[in-house]
């Protein structure tokens, strides 16, 4: 019973599911003044992945909250952000000042909004990168100057592990891309953040599906062209595959949210089913692939805008495993019962038929008169006549008769 017990308290623990990781996240707190903003006092976020791959890049996003204008401005525009940070084992390439949140035209209320910053991680690093924030400047990218200056007195700095890296892959999940279309003068740069999901069940011959999940990075969104032309509300992802012969690709269509001239065009919120089936089993790595904008509206393809990847070298990877082709588990049935023996007798049939002998002219025996009178037996040329032998045999009978009724009774007198 003990041994039971045991048997079945593991069974329980290796069932419980392992809770996901979370990202690591600091807050700090600035004093701002100056420039195009009244706030005097605001918390900045920083969050990057639970933990990074050495020789690696992540990406870490800095939360803005939200500000308030002094003057409401009369177009529409973003803010401008430009946080300073010093990193210890990584670097930082792309400092400069970047885009976050929209500011509505004629609106002092600015809502929260992220902009990021990509560290690759130094290939001799073990222990932990560290990121040391500093000085943040403000601004609108319409006006870039003025601009509002905020410190931190905060000593507290962001640390990352070095180990396996977030999901069950490598590098970054901020995907970059280059987008043409409609004309081929209309390009953007777009940045997503693209979660996969693998299904845990491929098998061979049957198709299997791969999650897709993408947000827009802040002031990286695929905007509609401005010159009014209209495109289809559709998104086409796909992801690419390597490892398997013959598995290139998995592709899935969504839906956008209505593409309005000059405006962002909405990513779907909910994931997007990525299908595709091989012949083959084996291992696969998995990548974020292009993404392609609405569609020819005879042909149903033929997208108005197609995004590239830029960054593909450095993103994060996916391993997928498909198993061999399934197997019905339901065995053919064996039919046991025998076959059933009667053992009741059997009844005899009797036929009764009439036969009718025609005597044949050969067998009939035909009685023949003799001529000149019957002839009837031998008589004495026959030898003696049979009279004599039966009153001889009479007497023999008799007299052994009489001498045995002798012979009794003297033996019953002696």
């Amino acid at each position: 019973m003990s041994a039971l017990v045991i048997s079945v308290c593991s069974v329980f623990i290796m069932a419980t599911p392992t809770p996901a990781s979370a990202a690591v996240t600091k807050s700090y707190t600035y004093t701002c003044s100056g420039g195009p903003f009244t706030n005097t006092s605001i918390t900045v976020g920083l969050s990057a992945p639970d933990t990074v791959t050495a020789g690696q890049s992540f990406t870490l996003t800095v939360n803005i909250p939200a500000l308030t204008l002094q003057t409401a401005p009369t177009a529409t525009t973003t803010v401008q952000a430009n946080l300073s940070l010093t990193p210890t084992g990584g670097t930082i390439s792309d400092t400069t000042a970047k885009s976050g949140a929209a500011v509505t035209a004629n609106q002092t209320a600015v809502p929260a909004g992220n902009v990021t910053y990509q560290v690759a991680v130094a290939a001799a690093t073990t222990t932990s990168v560290i990121v040391r924030p500093a000085a943040l400047t403000l601004a609108l990218t319409s006006a870039p100057t003025p601009t509002t200056s905020c410190t931190t007195t905060s000593t507290d700095v962001l640390t990352v592990p070095i180990g396996t890296g977030g999901g069950n892959g490598s590098g970054t999940d901020i995907v970059q891309y280059e987008c043409i279309g409609p004309a081929a003068t209309d390009i953007q740069d777009v940045e997503i953040k693209v979660e996969l999901t693998m299904p845990a069940n491929a098998k061979v011959g049957e198709q299997f599906t791969i999650k897709w999940k993408g947000t827009y990075t802040q002031g990286k969104e695929l905007k509609a062209p401005a010159t009014g032309q209209m495109i289809a509300a559709k998104v086409f992802a796909y992801a690419s595959l390597t490892g398997i012969t013959g598995l290139t690709s998995a592709t899935g269509e969504g839906t956008t949210g209505t593409v309005t001239a000059g405006q962002i065009i909405t990513l779907p919120t909910t994931q997007i089913d990525l299908k595709t089936t091989t012949q083959t089993a084996g291992t696969a790595t998995v990548k974020p692939a292009a993404v392609n904008f609405g569609s020819n509206a005879t042909t149903g393809n033929d997208p108005s805008i197609e995004c590239e990847v830029v960054n593909a070298t450095s993103l994060k990877s996916y391993t997928l495993t498909v198993g061999s082709a399934s197997t019905s588990s339901s065995p053919s049935p064996t039919t046991t019962s025998p076959t059933p023996t009667n053992t009741s007798p059997r009844p005899t049939t009797t036929r009764t038929s009439t036969v009718t002998i025609t005597p044949s002219s050969s067998t009939t025996r035909k009685s023949q008169t003799p001529k000149a009178g019957a002839d009837t037996g031998a008589g004495g040329t026959m030898g003696p006549d049979g009279r004599l032998f039966i009153l001889t045999g009479t007497a023999l009978v008799g007299a052994a008769a009489v001498g045995g009724l002798i012979m009794r009774r003297r033996s019953i007198r002696g």
